[in-house]
């Protein structure tokens, strides 16, 4: 079943983090997309994740010129999967797309979303034919997808990033859903729908350096798994029970040495070995507690994702002025 072409109404949702030298380039690339697309009328919301370097500064003055365009300013730097969450919390499209601001996920890919989306698909995401990063990156990125997949609970795509579309009622489901520890693109998964993935080019930054640190790329990683598995819990009792068979195994042995042969099992070694191993599980199955219950602890404190500071919209052409509006995170 086919959209109609003139219900569409767009909506861009991309988060900024310092990123003065893009954004310029990034608002007039998606506004030539969008100039495109019949329908609307459609929005560019951008998210300032708590920027120094004068991205908001920037942003209000994009405003002024970009009819279209919509400012949420958070009040510190809450993270990447908050950023987007504010992102979809301030759209009013009844398609979203969500992408980055660094122009490594192409505009110019959004026709072919809508199509697709046209086509009757609630969700199109795209999967990463090709990426510019380092071979180290690529190989952590295709081990965290194989891995997150492999043990989740639910059918996640691999290669599969934030970038695509959403039909507005997925976005809504997205909305409700309570969770702090977000992995929006396993969320997206879960919501369930029509959906089909579509491969592209992953692109090189245009300008500045990536945000996202080893540290905070395995805590997405983390976020990912912890959040849609239990196996990890589930392994710790799988080993606990191999530990006690082989124990129990290794019993008998030397029970029946001692009376068939008179020979006692020596091995201080062994023993030492065999202690230093069980006791490094022991503490790795207790990190992987930790990090669960670690998951918990920020779910009962029931904080918001995060905090807008002002969301920015261009005003009526009677009034001559921005409108500036105060909302809750």
């Amino acid at each position: 079943m086919l959209h109609p072409v003139d219900a569409l109404k767009v909506s861009v949702a991309a988060p900024v983090f310092n990123e003065v030298e893009i954004l310029p380039e990034f608002i007039r690339r998606v506004d030539a997309v969008l100039d495109s697309i019949p329908g609307g009328p459609h929005e560019i919301v951008i998210v300032d994740d708590g920027s120094d370097d004068g991205t908001r500064d920037l942003l209000t003055q994009g405003i002024a010129a970009r009819h279209r365009l919509v400012a949420v300013k958070l009040s510190r730097n809450f993270g990447h999967q908050a950023a987007l969450s504010a992102a979809l919390d301030h759209v009013s499209g009844n398609v979203i797309i969500l992408m980055d601001g660094d122009l490594q996920d192409e505009p110019e890919e959004i026709p072919r979303f809508i199509e697709r989306h046209r086509e009757g698909f609630d969700v199109v995401y795209a999967q990463r034919a090709s990426r510019k990063e380092g071979l180290l990156h690529r190989t952590a990125y295709a081990v965290a997808y194989r891995l997150i997949a492999g043990l989740s609970s639910v059918a996640l795509p691999l290669d599969a990033g934030d970038f695509g579309l959403m039909s507005g009622r997925v976005v809504e489901h997205l909305r409700n859903a309570p969770e702090r520890q977000r992995y929006l693109r396993g969320l997206r998964a879960w919501a369930g729908y029509r959906q089909i993935g579509m491969p592209v080019h992953r692109a090189a930054r245009a300008a500045g350096s990536t945000k996202y640190s080893w540290s905070k790329l395995f805590g997405l990683a983390f976020d990912g798994l912890f959040s849609f598995s239990v196996a990890p819990l589930r392994a710790a009792a799988i080993f606990g029970g191999l530990a006690i068979l082989l124990s129990a195994a290794y019993a008998v042995y030397s029970i029946l040495a001692k009376l068939l042969i008179g020979a006692t099992p020596q091995g201080f070694t062994a023993i030492i070995v065999v202690m230093t191993f069980l006791s490094g599980t022991n503490l790795l199955f207790l990190g992987l507690l930790g990090e669960y219950l670690g998951r918990i602890y920020e779910e009962v404190k029931r904080r918001p994702i995060y905090i807008a500071e002002s969301v920015i919209r261009h005003a009526p052409a009677s009034s001559g002025i921005l409108a500036g509006l105060r909302e809750p995170g």
